[in-house]
């Protein structure tokens, strides 16, 4: 479908219709961009180098804070302490400790499943020809969440939160004074899942622009996997509702604007052209409104 811009000299009837009309191109219509996303494997190379760096200096720094004290396990345990937290946060202390090692399993194995999740994108033949640039974006995301996690003041760098478990004097003192419970805030497990399943959607949306309103149901079903390892996550005594209410967040948030930094503009496809007909000749100005489809263009 194209639309003619300029008037023409001759009989204006002839406008009506374009069935006798002979048109000679001045200026090509460009070809139709087929890339989605626009990367620099430099650059990205570079970000997720230095980003993995980082992530292995800090990892060791958060193990070695030191074990919690007698004094701080008694203080934890007082209900002066305890009232300090909002309602919704004591919900996960009046978990059962008895199933705690299986929630954990969950967490840990459904992590890995969920990172892996966006692997299906390679069944659709539009997406699967761009593999290695969605590659890098994917793994270059979740470089940036984790350093979100590693170096953010909201992450365990900086807070030093205690995990549910340090409430649970029935677990044993080992269990208790585990300096890793420090690191409650935030959830690194679910913002990882919610990442990786955000990523998936937002990638195959922007390949799948004639989707719509649709999208949004794809989006409710990419909260799914990282509310059940969050459910996990509380159930295993490792975090409170708050902690993987931020990493759900955080991750839901750069799983789709990595992607969207990324996102090649769809460009104007315009075509100068000599048009002639049986009653009229002159030029024509034509913009093909089929490219409004394409993928590269900008929602």
């Amino acid at each position: 479908m194209f639309i003619w811009v300029n008037a023409f000299c001759g009989n204006p009837d002839s406008l009506v219709t374009l069935k006798d009309t002979v048109i000679k191109p001045v200026i090509p219509v460009k070809p139709l961009k087929v890339k989605v996303y626009r990367i620099n494997y430099w650059v990205e190379g570079a970000i997720i180098a230095v980003g993995m760096a980082g992530d292995l200096i800090a990892i060791p720094r958060l193990k070695s804070k030191p074990p919690l004290s007698d004094e701080e396990l008694v203080f934890a345990n007082t209900d002066q302490q305890k009232n300090l937290l909002n309602s919704v946060d004591r919900w996960a202390l009046k978990q059962p400790t008895s199933d705690r090692a299986t929630w954990k399993k969950v967490s840990d194995y459904g992590e890995i499943g969920i990172f892996l999740l966006p692997s299906l994108l390679m069944i659709d033949k539009k997406i699967r020809k761009d593999w290695l640039r969605l590659l890098f974006m994917y793994v270059e995301g979740h470089t940036v969440t984790f350093t979100f996690y590693n170096y953010s003041p909201m992450g365990p760098y900086f807070q030093n939160r205690y995990r549910p478990a340090v409430y649970y004097p029935a677990l044993g003192k080992e269990a208790q004074e585990n300096p890793n419970n420090r690191n409650s805030f935030y959830s690194g497990h679910v913002a990882s899942c919610s990442y990786s399943t955000f990523f998936m959607v937002k990638v195959f949306c922007d390949y799948h622009p004639e989707l719509g309103a649709g999208k949004y149901l794809l989006y409710l079903a990419a909260s799914v996997p990282p509310l059940a390892i969050a459910y996990a996550r509380i159930r295993s005594l490792d975090h409170f509702p708050s902690d993987v209410a931020v990493g759900f967040g955080l991750g839901a948030i750069l799983g789709i604007v990595i992607p969207a930094i990324h996102k090649v503009p769809c460009s104007k496809y315009l075509a100068l052209n000599l048009a002639t007909s049986s009653d009229a000749v002159g030029v024509s100005l034509c913009w093909n409104l089929s490219n409004l489809n394409h993928p590269g263009r900008k929602n």
